[in-house]
């Protein structure tokens, strides 16, 4: 049933101004995942890194957000979301201040490093802020809708700001942004988000589950980034995986043994929660790899600028906020399962138009049409997985439901730039030693990357039909914590 007895908290100027402030900490997170990228030649010649360590200055982002993402969920249910939001917030301002001064190679990588760490204590809690602050069906979906919005529009407009920023005061400046957006972050967290008192019993807390869970996911991650640069079949890549594989079965034997654990199974019983977040994992390994490599064909083939490549994604970026804001009006009506499914359908067509780029092509005939329906598609995805996979969550597991999804989201990106670059890699290598130019074989490699990406939304969209259908129905309640009142004025 709805729940009409729940009063309009956006209908409050406290309520409006706790959405932006929610949405603002979830834009600055997927902005930091995508920024950097058209920035990377510039970082290159002054720091003088190898093309091998290039790609860490992305992944070690990607490393440490995904790695650390269960942890800092289920630390922002257990100590106080409140509290894992600041902290969180004031780790990744520090560390976006030292990548911006960075002075060598190493500085910068342990700098994005840290940086990943700190997003992964924010996001999950600022998501279980909303979605334990909303609780109006109404509210709760526009929220959602607003949140969904910002992380397409984060992911999409992070690669025009980092080319207007590098080729305007320069690469640092793509760190240096972050910086008055986290303090103002930390101000907005202590005026509008409700203080919790809470007495964490540290001796219950599941200590080997935190390290078996971190450790695990840091080495899966960690095994995917560099299994295309060393080979899917080398020893040192097998022997990755692998030991990913033990350390994360370990972490699933000490779970059903501990009687306070880290992650409590139960949160899998609660229906479609586990198909949205399997869907989000097939679907984003699809739509981050199709930017990775739309990206690379403009600049490797197309010749654009950093700051032509990042404006390309000018119309893309609207357009998913768009959808995004429209798909959640339409939970009401027909549920997010059709929301799903539909958009996954329409972002693998958009991709599919993409895998047809021809060497000589242009922006307005070959690759807009393409990106305007993926990003339709994209907004739809977006927000309607993160709403079924909140559905029916109580209020003290919030934090690690918002950390699944958002866990789905980066592991997705790691696999599908992983396995999607060795298909490409393969079949350009395959076309040079046919003796085709470099901008055929380039060209090629993208089109059946772009294709596998397709098809990877596809087969999310099937997976979608599991996920749960729902319309706004109320979780359960479970209040975990003593929640007093945040001072009023902010």
């Amino acid at each position: 049933m709805e729940a009409v007895a729940h009063p309009s908290f956006l209908a409050t100027r406290r309520g409006k101004l706790t959405l932006a402030f929610l949405c603002g900490v979830g834009f600055l997170d997927f902005v930091d995942a995508s920024i950097v990228n058209v920035a990377l030649p510039s970082i290159r010649h002054s720091l003088h890194f190898s093309i091998q360590s290039l790609q860490w200055v992305l992944s070690g982002y990607l490393l440490t957000y995904g790695g650390f993402m269960l942890l800092g969920g289920r630390a922002s249910d257990l100590i106080g979301r409140r509290q894992v939001l600041m902290m969180g917030t004031v780790v990744f301002g520090l560390a976006s201040l030292a990548a911006g001064l960075s002075t060598s190679a190493t500085m910068l990588v342990v700098a994005r490093l840290v940086q990943g760490a700190g997003a992964a204590m924010t996001i999950p809690s600022a998501l279980s802020i909303l979605t334990t602050s909303f609780t109006n069906v109404s509210d709760l979906h526009k929220a959602l809708g607003a949140w969904g919005a910002m992380g397409g529009l984060g992911s999409a407009l992070g690669v025009f700001l980092g080319g207007a920023l590098s080729q305007g005061p320069g690469w640092r400046w793509v760190f240096f942004v972050n910086l008055p957006v986290c303090a103002l972050d930390v101000f907005a967290a202590s005026r509008l988000v409700a203080r919790e008192r809470h007495r964490p019993r540290l001796a219950n807390f599941d200590l080997l589950g935190a390290f078996l869970a971190t450790a695990g996911m840091l080495l899966l991650i960690y095994a995917l980034v560099n299994a295309p640069n060393i080979g899917w079949g080398r020893t040192r890549t097998i022997a990755e995986l692998a030991g990913a594989g033990v350390l994360l079965l370990a972490f699933v034997i000490n779970e059903t043994r501990q009687t306070n654990p880290l992650f409590p199974f139960s949160i899998l019983r609660i229906p479609g929660l586990a198909a949205a977040d399997v869907t989000q994992v097939i679907a984003m390994a699809g739509f981050y790899a199709m930017f990775f490599f739309v990206t690379l064909y403009m600049q490797n083939v197309l010749g654009f600028s950093q700051l032509s490549a990042g404006a390309a994604y000018l119309v893309p970026t609207f357009l998913v906020a768009i959808s995004a804001g429209v798909s959640s009006q339409l939970f009401l009506r027909i549920g997010t399962r059709p929301i799903i499914a539909g958009g996954a359908l329409l972002g693998a067509a958009g991709v599919y138009l993409l895998s047809r780029i021809p060497v000589d092509g242009s922006y307005v005939s070959n690759l807009l049409p393409g990106l305007a329906v993926m990003a339709i598609g994209l907004g739809a995805v977006f927000v309607g997985v993160t709403t079924a996979a909140q559905a029916g969550v109580p209020s003290d597991k919030a934090g690690l439901a918002a950390a699944l999804i958002n866990a789905s989201t980066w592991l997705g990106g790691a696999i599908g730039v992983a396995i999607f670059s060795a298909v490409s890699t393969s079949r350009a290598r395959h076309l040079i030693q046919t003796h085709a130019t470099v901008h055929e074989a380039l060209t090629s490699g993208f089109r059946r990357a772009l294709l596998a990406c397709a098809i990877s939304m596809v087969a999310a969209a099937v997976v979608a039909l599991r996920a749960t259908n729902t319309r706004g129905e109320p979780a359960a309640a479970a209040p975990a914590l003593e929640v007093v009142p945040a001072p009023e004025g902010a």
